[in-house]
């Protein structure tokens, strides 16, 4: 959702700012009434902002193509500009406007897609041309969609179906359509890829159920029972990197983590548990042929392997599972602007336990002090950073800077002192730099 304008895009929440994780849950990116900030995760459970734009321009979608410098983000002031960066030069690479507002802007090593209400358009990431356009989807006012993190099975999932729970798949290397999927009866609220692009989960407008298939191949591989006590909305469907579990956020102040083989064979039953659910998982199994299919699929589905719960319902949150100094971890981030880590049971799963509380942007009142005097009279966000006007560039320089944005950043942790791209060469002992003042 738009921090000013209200809007129900993904990942975002009315009067609050854009929150999502980058593609393998390594930072965490946020859109605020001051610009952009990017987050790395530590390995003790903290959080550091390693970037603040500082441009004064309201940010109502931003997306970091893994660690690198690469940057696409949306304004509130113009939501039909997508504006790529590099923001370790704090410069504007290049901009794109479009016919309709941008609801959702997707990135991996091969593509960026952007999403408007009734069509996709596929960039390619080297060069940013557009590859092409995928026009007269159905109505999307939500900006649903998802791009595999794969380039080797790039492919973007879009609803079919404003009417029903209908999945569009397609190659977005090849440009062709792959396969349509009918994954539930209501239409569809959340889309996901794992790590791989062999796996999408989805969810409906009612919440109730979650559904990973294989694609191509189009197999329902798991199928998950959120609860049955209400119908909820979904907000945020997120695979570990190692595709071994699946969270779930919702309007709900509970987080759901399920859990997946490894492989891609469906789930072995598990041994039943006690009581009358027990029992009656034991009954579905000795007589599945004898119930009638739909009461037979709801007692077979699986149920939540672990639960975390938030201090407070009713923020929009996303989700991601991941691994902490090798212990596993439930991160969960919110439009209030918090960031919540929990321990994850491998083993046992079970409640999760709150081992942080982070607090990623200072109160709106601070922000506002902060802010820098207002940007060019053009308003532009060219003019709120320092550089080259992208306008000026050529396509060479435009492709230069692309390709050196989308480089993986150094790996955070120990340096080479040997090596030039973490130092500058130490000067001989006893030199003083050029600049440096006379000793007196």
């Amino acid at each position: 959702m738009s921090l000013g304008a209200g809007q129900n895009t993904e990942g975002t929440n009315a009067g609050g700012i854009f929150v999502q994780f980058n593609q393998d849950c390594t930072s965490l990116v946020a859109g605020s009434s001051s610009g952009y900030h990017l987050f790395a995760l530590t390995p003790d459970d903290g959080v550091e902002e390693i970037y603040a734009s500082r441009s004064g321009q309201d940010t109502c979608l931003v997306d970091r193509l893994f660690s690198s410098s690469l940057v696409a983000i949306v304004t509130v002031s113009a939501p039909r500009k997508l504006i790529v960066c590099h923001y370790k030069k704090g410069t504007e690479i290049c901009n794109y406007s479009y016919s309709n507002t941008i609801l959702a802007v997707k990135l991996n090593r091969s593509r960026l897609i952007v999403c408007l209400e009734e069509s996709l358009h596929i960039h390619n990431i080297r060069d940013m041309k557009i590859l092409h356009t995928i026009r007269d989807t159905p109505p999307n006012p939500r900006g649903l969609c998802a791009l595999s993190p794969c380039v080797d099975h790039c492919y973007v999932a879009y609803p079919g179906s404003s009417a029903v729970g209908e999945v569009q798949i397609f190659d977005a290397v090849h440009l062709n359509a792959k396969c349509v999927m009918s994954a539930h009866e209501s239409p569809l609220a959340a889309l996901a890829w794992s790590m791989c692009g062999r796996r999408l989960a989805t969810a409906s407008e009612r919440g109730t159920v979650i559904r990973v298939f294989a694609v191509p191949e189009r197999t329902r591989l798991y199928e998950f029972r959120r609860g049955v006590k209400r119908c909820v909305s979904i907000a945020c469907l997120a695979f570990s990197a190692c595709g071994a579990y699946l969270a779930a956020t919702s309007n709900t102040e509970t987080v759901h983590v399920f859990r997946l083989q490894e492989d891609e064979a469906p789930p072995e039953p598990e041994p039943a548990e006690a009581g009358w659910v027990g029992w009656l998982q034991q009954a579905v199994a000795a007589g599945a042929g004898y119930l009638p299919a739909p009461v037979a699929d709801v007692l077979a589905q699986g149920r939540a392997f672990a639960a975390a719960r938030l201090p407070v319902a009713g923020h929009r949150a996303v989700a991601a599972v991941t691994n902490v100094a090798r212990a596993p971890r439930l991160l969960v981030a919110t439009s209030a602007g918090e960031l919540l880590v929990f321990a994850l049971d491998a083993a046992d799963g079970g409640e999760c336990t709150l081992l942080r509380h982070h607090h990623l942007l200072p109160p709106a009142d601070h922000r506002q002090q902060q802010q820098p005097q207002a940007a060019a009279a053009n308003n532009s966000y060219a003019g709120a950073l320092r550089g080259r006007d992208p306008s000026q560039m050529t396509e060479s320089e435009r492709a230069c800077e692309l390709g050196a944005a989308a480089e993986g950043s150094p790996p955070r942790g120990s340096f080479d002192v040997r090596d030039p791209r973490h130092f500058p060469p130490m000067r001989p002992a006893g030199s003083a730099p050029a600049d440096a003042a006379p000793a007196h």
